[in-house]
């Protein structure tokens, strides 16, 4: 992580807010002049627009709702930072003015062209070195956020020279100072102060683009993360990614730290700790809204304010804060092997969205977004749908100059960029169903137990209803049989009487029986109406004054259940097209098939191709014995003092050894054909230098090396001479080998031939110390680029430890021990192989070639330390490593010490970050304060030249109790 000390101080000036413009046309009103390059116009703030939309009431959401659908237009906004000079830059630029000046009242910057002209740019911000971090928040992120919290997607990217402070503006944890808190962490606070935990959620991913490759910082096992593209809408997601849900700020600072010890980074000379990929933070941000308002027609006919049964609406959006690695040019940077490799895919994927800014600023019917991992990511964020916002950061160095005019240029074209803001709100159908069935069961039950009411109540009207029948039945059998001693008249009178009554209850009965039902149909309509009126109430969140939903809203219910069901047929034969297609490509299987078979076909015949060259090979080495017979007789010749023309018939490839005439002496002869080596010598190999005293006959045998290497068949045969007899030929052989190791292309075949086996085994055979020398380059070259965990691990299986510390103790030449140390070093690197590489020796190899004492041998020795630290740091961090380091029991401590204010640049830096690195673990902080290492740590936080190097140090005394006693009982306040 860059780490430049940033003062937290107020701007000079009053510069304007930078929302003051983010919704216009950039290329309404662009000019160009002499003096100004660009002048875009002045729009709308995106926060008041960002306020009115969340002033909005419930009523304007479906208005709300329509916008979104055809979009809103939104520039992207650009904002430049500038870095303060560092120590480094004080020193070598004392007396140089910076190549950029700020108008930050203008919003305007002038880059110096030299003394007196310059060229001037305006941007939608301009913060000075005195910027605050939260100035910088409030100016360039707050709006994207804001507006991620109202429905929208919204991107927040830095680009820059490497070293300038991308990582330090983005990334910056704050745990030290709150006011250096970066724009994730306050980005984050704000969402978690802004949502309901109850009904919000928050969910967030942390990525790397490494090498072409997504990689999980929150896993570091899940390292291949695809793309997968929505083909209706665009939309791009990484669902093999993890996914952490958030619920408050100190876990999102943990996974944030989490991330940050996982992410890929390097020593070079521009940055100590130079960020070797791309970091991407994923947001996503859920929020549920409240239903809208209807007015239902009530039982007589007036319409009443109740809550409808509209589904709630929830909005969904998306914060991507892109930490870029930084642009680099490697002269500057001073870096080689892997870290090149590194750089090269950085920029290519930089280079890749520039193309693409450039295609979208000059409207462009084409637009490359496929050529990189990166602008797939970032599809939305340009020319798609989000809000976003750039920031680009610069240096003050006039040494820098031209990376600076690169990056304004790219922000520049970034301005002319508009994006189509459009918002994403849906209805959440599934919560309206559940709430529905729940009503539903409730309803349901009240019907069933209303019923059984009225059965019972019937029940009992009947139950009475009877007995009045039996009692009057009973009164007239009574009446019959006392009838019997009575006149006449009195019998007829009590039939009479007992009919009467009987008709009368029979007629109580049935008006009871009508009432009855009267007064159940009453209260059922009743009960219906107040349950129906309770579950608009509870649909409503218990809003008082609901009445029952009228039936237009039941049809609209039903009607939304079929749109379901034809989505769900329409989806069906959605996969129905799918599986002809499937069939379709099954038929293009086949059809590649046959491609194959002919492909199949020309390889065979490429085969009896290389069987030719190899009968052309054996024809050569044929010739070369007849060429070699040639030579000794020219040279008895030449040893006679005879001059004649010497006549050879060979393959016209070797043309280049006949001379028409030869007049000189012996020496003479040897010149010249050193010299004709020399050419083929820099033709091959370009690096490792031959000797011009050697014979004909070595000379003959590298040019037939030469034509073997140039077909298919070159590297086996090669390598089969480093076995050979003469050692002149294994010499050539082995130069050969390593020259070609030194081509990163050619090191997979080397491998996979053998080769590495083959270097290995002339370091365990072989006396002859520039075979040493030579192999032991090629093995270095091996283990550091390419597949360099494979070599490693390759090289330590057969005891490659062992060959290297045998081959540093038996010599003495710097060369050799200089390209033994490096070998060393790069297998140093490897968190894997620390333990076993220090149980076979390589760091007493390491310290035991310090007795050479030349600078370069140093300079490797030092480098592997501070690698197998920093391993061990790493190591240490994560839980994995307890005890005490490796260095310190096998005694690399004193040797460190002695060092590390060595005046030698670069032994100096490898063993100050070896320190720094040591110290950072707490067990072994007792041994450096015996060792006299404290000292040294405090001498780095007070007088180192690097700035970041200074601050690592200054943080590791902090951090660690046993450090801060030691210096209290000292009274040293560093």
């Amino acid at each position: 992580m860059t780490n430049n000390n940033y003062r937290n101080g107020s701007i000079k000036g009053h510069a304007k807010s930078l929302n003051s413009s983010y919704n216009s046309n950039p290329r309404a009103s662009l000019s160009s002049s002499s003096s100004f390059k660009s002048k875009p116009s002045s729009t709308p703030s995106l926060s008041s627009s960002t306020s009115s939309l969340r002033r909005s009431s419930p009523a304007s959401l479906s208005n709300s709702a329509a916008k979104s659908e055809s979009g809103v237009p939104g520039r992207v906004r650009v904002a430049v930072r500038l870095r303060p000079r560092n120590a480094e830059e004080s020193v070598a630029d004392a007396d140089f003015a910076d190549c950029v000046e700020l108008q930050p009242e203008l919003k305007r910057l002038k880059l110096r062209k030299n003394n007196w002209d310059s060229d001037t740019y305006e941007f939608d911000e301009v913060l000075t070195e005195f910027s605050s971090q939260k100035r910088v928040y409030e100016v360039v992120a707050k709006p994207v956020v804001e507006s991620v919290l109202d429905g929208y997607n919204g991107t927040v990217m830095a680009y820059g020279q490497t070293g300038t402070g991308k990582t330090y503006t983005l990334g910056r944890l704050g745990e030290e100072d709150t006011a250096g808190r970066g724009i994730m962490v306050r980005a984050m606070e704000d969402i978690l102060t802004d949502i309901c935990p109850e009904t919000d959620s928050v969910l967030v991913s942390y990525l790397q683009l490494y090498m072409e490759t997504i990689q999980d910082l929150l896993d570091p096992s899940n390292d291949n993360i695809s793309i997968v593209e929505d083909p209706k809408t665009g939309d791009v997601s990484l669902p093999g990614a993890t996914v952490v849900e958030i619920r408050d700020q100190k876990s999102f600072i943990e996974l944030l730290r989490l991330g940050e010890a996982h992410r890929f980074a390097a020593n070079t000379k521009m940055n100590t700790e130079s960020s070797r990929s791309h970091a991407i933070l994923m947001v996503h941000v859920r929020r549920s809204l409240k239903g809208r308002d209807l007015a239902l027609p009530s039982q007589n006919g007036e319409n009443s304010h109740a809550k409808s049964l509209k589904p709630p609406v929830v909005r969904k959006g998306k914060l991507v804060v892109v930490d870029l690695a930084g642009s680099e040019r490697i002269d500057k940077s001073g870096i080689d092997g892997h870290t090149l490799e590194e750089a090269k895919s950085i920029n290519l994927s930089l280079s890749a969205l520039g193309k693409c800014i450039n295609a979208l600023a000059e409207n462009s019917a084409h637009v490359p977004v496929r050529d990189s991992k990166l602008t797939r990511l970032l599809r939305d964020s340009f020319g798609g749908t989000a809000r976003t916002s750039l920031i680009i950061t610069i240096g003050p160095s006039p040494r820098h100059r031209a990376e600076t005019a690169s990056t304004i240029m790219f922000g520049q074209r970034a301005m002319k960029v508009e994006n189509m803001l459009k918002i994403k709100e849906e209805f959440d159908y599934k919560s309206l169903s559940r709430k529905l069935e729940i009503q539903l069961d409730k309803l349901m039950a009240e019907s069933e137990r209303l019923q059984k009411d009225f059965q019972d109540r019937i029940d009992e009207i009947n139950r009475e209803a009877q007995n009045h029948i039996y009692d009057a039945e009973r009164k007239y059998a009574d009446a019959l049989e006392g009838s019997s001693g009575f006149p006449h008249t009195i019998d007829g009178g009590m039939v009479n009487d007992t009919q009467e009554e009987r008709q009368k209850y029979e007629k109580d009965y049935m008006d009871a029986i009508k009432k009855l039902e009267e007064q159940w149909a009453i209260n059922q309509r009743k009960r219906s109406s107040e349950a129906t009126t309770s579950s608009v109430k509870n649909d409503s969140d218990k809003s008082p004054g609901g009445e029952v939903p009228s039936a237009e809203e039941v049809a609209e219910i039903r009607k939304l259940l079929q749109d379901e069901t034809h989505l769900r047929r329409a989806a069906e034969e959605e996969l129905n097209n799918l599986k002809s297609q499937l069939a379709l490509s099954k038929r293009c299987e086949a059809t590649a098939n046959s491609e194959i078979l002919k492909l199949q076909k020309m390889l065979e015949d490429e085969a009896h191709q290389r069987e030719k060259l190899e009968r052309e090979i054996a024809m050569l080495q044929s010739q070369l014995l007849q060429l070699s017979f040639e030579a000794d007789e020219t040279r008895r010749r030449l040893d006679q003092g005879t001059s004649e023309k010497i006549h050879c018939d060979v393959d016209p490839h070797l043309s280049q050894v006949r001379h028409p005439q030869m007049n000189g002496t012996g020496n003479e002869d040897k010149s010249s054909i050193a010299k004709l080596f020399e050419q083929g010598s820099n033709k091959l190999c370009h690096v490792v230098p031959m000797s011009p005293t050697f014979d004909n006959l070595s000379f003959l045998l590298f040019l037939l090396l030469t034509r073997i290497s140039s077909v298919a068949v070159g590297l086996q045969k090669i390598l089969s001479l480093l076995e050979a007899e003469d050692p002149e030929v294994r010499i050539h052989a082995v130069k050969v080998v390593a020259n070609l190791a030194a081509e990163e292309a050619n090191q997979e075949k080397i491998v996979e031939a053998g080769g590495l086996t083959s270097l290995l085994n002339l370091l365990r055979s072989s006396d002859d110390e520039t075979v040493h020398r030579v192999a032991a380059g090629a093995i270095a070259n091996l283990a550091m680029n390419g597949e360099a965990e494979t070599n490693q691990e390759l090289i330590m299986a057969q005891g490659g430890i062992g060959l290297l510390s045998m081959t540093a103790a038996n010599a003495d030449d710097p060369q050799t021990l200089r390209m033994v140390a490096g070998a060393i070093a790069n297998l140093c690197g490897n968190d894997k192989l620390q333990t076993k590489l220090r149980g076979e020796g390589g760091i007493k190899a390491l310290l035991g070639m310090v007795r050479c004492g030349h600078p370069d041998v140093l300079a490797q020795v030092a480098r592997g330390i501070a690698n197998f630290a920093k391993c061990e740091s790493r190591a240490s961090s994560q839980g994995s490593k307890t005890g005490k380091s490796l260095l310190l029991e096998d005694g690399a401590l004193p040797w460190i010490v002695q060092n590390a204010n060595n005046e030698v640049s670069q032994i100096r830096r490898h063993i100050e970050l070896a320190l720094c690195h040591l110290a950072q673990h707490e067990v072994n902080a007792k041994d450096m304060i015996s060792g006299g290492a404290l000292w040294e740590l405090v001498r780095i936080s007070r007088d180192c030249s690097r700035d970041d190097i200074r601050t690592l140090a200054r943080r590791t005394l902090n951090s660690s109790p046993t450090f801060q006693a030691e210096l209290k009982r000292l009274r040293i306040d560093y």
